[in-house]
């Protein structure tokens, strides 16, 4: 049986950190926006895009079989609602993690931003 981990947490919490350690396809929103130098080129307008590409790539592992991570900040239940359907869809097993960890955050999200989160986080 192939296993969906999904990780959230704010920004800085950990999440990239776990995933990176577990033994799985690990994907995230932020992954669309490294561009072919390797440089994080973040773009708002584009955060849809970026969502509907994890899954669609989280899709296509667990359609080949693959154990996949995703480390997204999935502030609020509904967020993960596509991931809990292609689990359902692929038979996966599905654990929810979350990191409470409180470390410098890689892509710059502002303190407003992250408080902003914060108030509107969903258990």
């Amino acid at each position: 049986m192939v296993k969906l981990t999904l990780i959230r947490g704010l920004p800085g919490s950990g999440k990239s950190t776990l995933a990176n350690t577990i033994d799985a396809v690990h994907l995230e929103a932020d992954m669309y926006f490294v561009n072919q130098q390797g440089e994080y080129c973040y773009q708002p307008d584009k955060i849809a895009q970026a969502h509907q590409w994890c899954q669609q790539q989280t899709e296509q592992q667990l359609a080949l079989g693959h154990d996949v991570v995703v480390a997204n900040t999935f502030v609020q239940q509904w967020e993960m609602q596509a991931y809990r359907d292609l689990a359902n869809k692929y038979q996966a097993e599905l654990e929810i993690v979350c990191c409470n960890g409180q470390y410098s955050n890689v892509h710059g999200v502002s303190a407003l931003t992250i408080a902003n989160m914060r108030a509107k986080w969903q258990d």
